[in-house]
């Protein structure tokens, strides 16, 4: 345990680990959406295709995926605030690496050491808060969540602005002197922390063989789109057979990174299918809109700022629908949420000019935000409050990790579907959702991305069924510990 740092006392060095973890989560959050509306810069000056463009963003979110259980036990056997401290020093070695990246390869490399580096930023940071406010923890995540959620609204406009009227690799440069304020204000903030209430061996078996798991299953999707699928049937392959040894490890380990019997409570296993069906569609909306509509004509920086609203309207209400879901239960918002969600998706099938999005894509913001809203903090909440008080942390880290593992496998899915769309209406040597496109190849863009919006709003209506279907307000009105949040950005 570290000593209290002298000359200060102990609420300046509780604000001090607070303002450490608000920049440092920060950090990890905003580069999971900046990078999106860089996606076209980036692919023009490295010529990176539409499959490349994925990677940049998959890359990251993979192993944020695989590493957030992880990353917390590793925080809880041997110190939060070093692992905590460990993963700014390393965010900001990958941000020179991306920034300076002189092809793709290097940037998707870089994209993933950021993403492991997050994933030690954002599980250690609510931990350390925990231990450090103990019983007074409840303000202070909240002023983390409030924090937080205002910097990855101010990311994509942020970003939009640096790639228009510098260059996007400021958008990785500028992570730097943030990581180091992290350190040294998680370095002067050190104070008595309270132990773990639950620490076990690390399952690095488990966590490999999810990695793996997921990453070649992804990666075949995106790489078969591009070239074929019959070039990359081992990559299907060893996906089956990683996921397949990952169920028999954990089933057998005595500390499993994922507890299958959790599972067993009916409505975090509900909550936790309909967050990976309803975060791909999430996902897969923001991805695909801000590639789309750069496509039609729009700035990096219009991009950022069209895109803004769902996370200003999220950080309005989802206080507020957090508290009706506890007070009425959850099933209502976790139907007429994903409904709205969906809704918001086909909303963009009209839009093939400039012009256009002023109209539909307005219409489309306007539901999409309030489904957004209301699904957030009940979905939450929902996954966390059916776990025992002794397996909160895991339940926290396995909603986590099924949001992101829902994204990346949206975006590649919906990748896949745009590409084969495309191919088969143009003969064309562009690829699909990038800067200019004309006639017939713009044509099959339009109707590529189309068809991946049918495919985002069909997850979305998938999660309200089961929304409608499974969750139990009867359990979730149950008298339960209060939960840790999951990681926000998830």
């Amino acid at each position: 345990m570290l000593a209290p740092v002298a000359g200060q006392p102990a609420d300046r060095r509780r604000e001090l680990t607070l303002a450490a973890c608000i920049i440092g989560s920060s950090l990890a959050f905003i580069d999971a959406t900046v990078v999106i509306v860089a996606l076209p810069t980036i692919e023009a000056d490295l010529g990176l295709g539409l499959s490349g463009q994925q990677w940049v963003f998959l890359s990251y979110s993979l192993a944020l995926a695989s590493l957030y259980l992880v990353a917390g036990s590793i925080g809880d056997r041997f110190g939060r605030r070093g692992a905590f401290a460990a993963g700014a020093a390393g965010f900001a070695f990958a941000s020179v690496l991306a920034g300076a990246a002189p092809n793709g390869e290097t940037l998707i490399a870089a994209r993933a050491l950021q993403g492991i580096a997050g994933a030690f930023l954002t599980t250690n940071s609510l931990a350390l808060i925990r231990s450090v406010y103990g019983d007074d923890a409840g303000r202070a995540i909240g002023l983390w969540t409030a924090f937080t959620s205002i910097a990855t609204i101010a990311g994509p406009p942020a970003g939009g602005a640096i790639v228009q009227w510098t260059s996007w690799r400021w958008i990785f440069f500028l992570n730097l002197p943030l990581a180091a304020l992290t350190v040294v204000l998680a370095q002067a903030g050190r104070c008595e922390e309270r132990r773990a209430v639950r620490v076990g061996r690390l399952d690095l078996p488990g966590a490999g063989l999810a990695a793996i798991g997921f990453g070649s299953l992804t990666y075949g999707l995106v790489e078969g789109a591009e070239r074929g699928f019959g070039e990359y049937w081992w990559a299907f392959a060893l996906a089956a057979a990683a996921l397949a040894g990952f169920v028999l490890v954990e089933r057998r380990v005595a500390e499993p990174m994922l507890p299958f019997a959790l599972f067993r409570r009916g409505n975090l296993a509900a909550a936790n299918l309909e967050t990976f069906l309803v975060y791909g569609a999430i996902y897969g909306f923001f991805v695909y809109v801000a590639l789309h509509i750069q496509t039609l004509g729009f700035s990096p920086f219009e991009t950022g700022l069209v895109l803004a609203p769902p996370s200003l309207v999220l950080v309005a209400l989802a206080t507020r629908f957090g508290a009706l879901a506890d007070r009425h239960g959850p099933r209502l918002y976790l139907t007429a949420g994903p409904l709205l969600i969906g809704a918001g998706c086909l909303l963009t099938l009209p839009i093939e000019s400039r012009g256009d999005f002023w109209v539909a894509g307005t219409a489309s913001l306007a539901v999409f935000s309030l489904g957004l809203a209301m699904l957030v903090a009940p979905i939450t909440a929902a996954a966390l409050k059916s776990a025992p008080a002794e397996l909160a942390g895991v339940a926290s880290g396995v909603n986590a990790t099924v949001s992101r593992l829902g994204s990346l496998t949206s975006v590649a899915v919906i990748g896949l579907v745009v590409s084969l769309v495309y191919s088969a209406r143009t003969d064309a040597d562009a690829e699909p959702l990038t800067t200019g496109l004309e006639g017939d190849a713009l044509a099959a863009s339009i109707s590529g991305f189309r068809a991946g919006m049918l495919v985002a709003a069909g997850l979305a209506f998938a999660g309200a069924a089961v929304g409608a279907l499974a969750i139990s307000n009867r359990e979730a009105r149950g008298p339960k510990a209060t939960p840790e949040p999951a990681p926000a950005g998830s």
